[in-house]
């Protein structure tokens, strides 16, 4: 799977679409962890179209919420988006706002880290070290089983996507805290250019 999407191009789709420094950390996380994903999985040579996916699969959510991965595609016509790459992002909706299947592996590592990058994150913030650096997968599980912490990120499809993925859902849990620790300092770094 190959994108001849720049990464300049992508960065700047979503920073026309979207201001709120928490939704362009977001894409940049989930960037980083496609990255990661892709190199671990054994598809090291499609990382920059794993990676392109995740940094713009949320393009259309702050100015389109109601219309979340149906506009997505007009948006991404404007930098040539590969129907492939269309495909892959309006899949992470599948279900709740979007009726495309994920079916690629990396489609279903999309759907599944999506709410669980935003999970991990708002636990990183609650730690001391406000880092994901320490974290451990059973201080993240009591944050899982607590319905009241991070409301808003979807337990059911956090699950879901672990059984996409035929994975236990620590495997899940644990993965996606490493892959958000390789690529945090980077990460913080560029959203700071970014809303400079």
């Amino acid at each position: 799977m190959e994108t001849k999407v720049t990464r300049e191009q992508a960065v700047s789709l979503l920073k026309m679409y979207n201001r709120e420094p928490f939704h362009l950390l977001h894409g940049l996380t989930v960037e980083g962890v496609m990255r990661w994903y892709a190199q671990e999985l054994g598809y090291g040579a499609d990382a920059a179209f794993w990676g392109t996916a995740g940094l713009l699969h949320d393009v259309d959510f702050e100015q389109y919420p109601e219309q979340h991965c149906q506009k997505a595609p007009e948006l991404l016509a404007e930098i040539g988006a590969e129907p492939e790459l269309v495909h892959a992002i309006c899949s992470h909706g599948y279900s709740r706002c979007s009726d495309v299947k994920p079916e690629h592996e990396m489609e279903k590592v999309l759907y599944a880290v999506d709410e669980l990058t935003g999970l991990i994150g708002a636990a990183a913030r609650m730690r001391p070290s406000k880092s994901v650096s320490d974290m451990e997968v059973s201080s993240l599980k009591k944050k899982f089983k607590d319905k009241k912490f991070a409301a808003g990120c979807s337990r059911d499809v956090i699950r879901e996507g672990a059984e996409f993925l035929g994975w236990e859902l620590d495997k899940l849990l644990d993965q996606t805290i490493q892959a958000m620790r390789s690529c945090e300092t980077q990460v913080s770094a560029e959203l700071e250019q970014l809303t400079a």
